[in-house]
């Protein structure tokens, strides 16, 4: 359990007021990050804060600026940002409850646990989350957290509750801004019953430890080979096939389809097979052989 909660407060539903702590339920991944070094002497590279034609400024002459038009600033102090914060509220006034499948994707930020802050609301958590599953809905509040406020959903999760907070409506761009262009035309359903022959084939159990950022991997491979070679230069070989070429030839999406749906068993793999190089010279292939 972390040290620190993300929030610590009560849920409250009408009269029934549940003491409860808000932990992170993610973690930052393996990305790997860079400095920038200055390469002569081996130091970081440090930023300045810097003004044209005046050079490096103080940090008690920085303001936070709002530009009305180019080059036209509303200058903010500190403290008059801070006298509009929300006053961080310690109760999540349930005000809504919708279907569960009611909440587009798009608008789901972050995930955070939610447990009894102690043994005596321990009833009262179960209760709701025993009544949100029966329902199968979603409640819905505000969260003030550190002067902001979020829209937040609350659902069951095994023996427990996640909140996750969601994006405002100003924060999501509407699908049809990029979907209104796409043809209305109905799928082929010769084509269509293949798809869904090679889905039902790879359909599996969600299993999240055989997906590997296969980037990352590689970048922590160069970083060791760099460091066996004690700064030498270091050219990685791909071994991966380009996907697809444009301009290549036309392909024929019947044929692929029933080629994918005959090849048969699961992939559980992520990673994608280098294809074989048909076109290589039959000399090599012999040489190969012998060897």
């Amino acid at each position: 359990m972390p040290a620190r909660a993300y929030w610590q407060g009560q849920i409250k539903l009408a009269l029934v007021s549940i003491p409860v702590e808000i932990y992170p339920a993610t973690k930052s991944g393996a990305a790997v990050s860079f400095r920038q070094i200055h390469e002569p002497t081996g130091k970081p590279i440090h930023y300045e804060k810097v003004v044209s034609g005046v050079g490096p400024v103080d940090r008690d002459e920085i303001f936070k600026g709002f530009e009305l038009s180019k080059g036209n600033y509303v200058l903010l102090e500190q403290d008059e940002i801070e006298a509009v914060k929300i006053e961080s509220r310690k109760t999540l006034d349930l005000v809504q409850f919708v279907e569960a499948d009611a909440i587009d994707v798009l608008y789901y930020e972050k995930p955070y646990f939610v447990i009894p802050a102690d043994g005596l609301a321990e009833e009262a958590y179960a209760v709701l989350r025993d009544a949100l599953r029966q329902t199968k809905k979603v409640g819905l509040g505000q969260l003030s957290v550190r002067g902001r406020e979020q829209l937040v959903s609350l659902k069951p999760c095994g023996r427990g509750l996640v909140l996750e907070v969601l994006r405002y409506a100003d924060e999501v761009t509407k699908a049809q801004t990029y979907f209104r262009g796409l043809p209305d035309d109905v799928a082929d359903e010769d084509m269509l019953d293949l798809a869904v022959s090679i889905i039902d084939k790879r359909t599996a159990p969600f299993k999240p430890e055989e997906f590997h950022d296969r980037y990352v991997d590689a970048l922590h491979r160069l970083i060791d080979k760099k460091k066996k070679a004690k700064g030498k230069r270091i050219i990685e070989e791909v071994d991966d096939a380009p996907m697809g070429r444009k301009g290549g030839n036309v392909i024929d999406l019947m044929a692929a389809l029933k080629k994918s749906a005959g090849a048969g068993g699961r992939k559980t793999s992520a990673a994608p097979k280098a294809p074989v190089n048909k076109g290589a010279p039959k000399k090599a292939a012999s040489k190969r052989k012998s060897a």
